[in-house]
């Protein structure tokens, strides 16, 4: 199975960046997972210029496509002005609309105050439900005094959990006979004409 990390972390090192890789190998201690990490930081030029000219770049194209693909996703965003921050809203924006429709998504943030853990209930829950992705029920936030502190490894290792027991599920279910994938039973959904 392909795990992939989205992160849009802006410095090296970068605490979102640690979150992601901390929730993966936490994942990949419960499924065997190959890991990819997409940094937006390495996308921005890119992905402003696929909002003027409509067309991506090869290394965001590459991103999009490892999106697309993965079995489950981590997505990590610092906090900026209470939520996420625009270079992460941007890459999904540039994503196909169907891109995440039935994927397990694992939602993290990280910010310098515990003030701004909301902003996984107010702002990434509400956008990656809209793009009909499968949000794993505990999100994780860091701020600045969890690392080092009780409490961000139970949160971390609860919500690995979740996220790899929807993606073995979802897998299991593709290979019993008569499964129908959840993207072709929305589809059925939807007015035609």
């Amino acid at each position: 199975m392909k795990l992939v990390v989205v992160s849009a972390g802006l410095s090296v090192p970068s605490s979102t960046r640690l979150l992601g890789d901390r929730l993966a190998a936490a994942v990949g201690r419960r499924t065997p997972v190959d890991i990819e990490v997409v940094e937006l930081r390495d996308l921005a030029v890119e992905i402003a210029h696929n909002f003027t000219n409509g067309f991506p770049g090869r290394k965001l194209s590459a991103a999009q496509e490892a999106v697309t693909g993965a079995d489950g996703l981590v997505v990590v965003t610092p906090v900026f002005s209470a939520s996420y921050s625009g270079l992460f809203k941007s890459f999904f924006d540039v994503l196909d609309k169907d891109a995440l429709a039935g994927k397990p998504v694992l939602i993290a943030a990280t910010g310098g105050t515990a003030r701004h853990s909301l902003v996984l209930e107010h702002a990434l829950r509400p956008l990656f439900a809209y793009l009909r992705a499968v949000v794993v029920p505990t999100g994780v936030y860091a701020a600045s005094e969890d690392w080092g502190a009780q409490g961000l490894d139970g949160r971390i290792e609860r919500a690995a959990g979740e996220l790899a027991g929807l993606m073995t599920g979802l897998t299991a279910e593709r290979e019993e006979p008569g499964f129908v994938p959840f993207e072709q039973q929305l589809a059925a959904l939807r007015p035609t004409g």
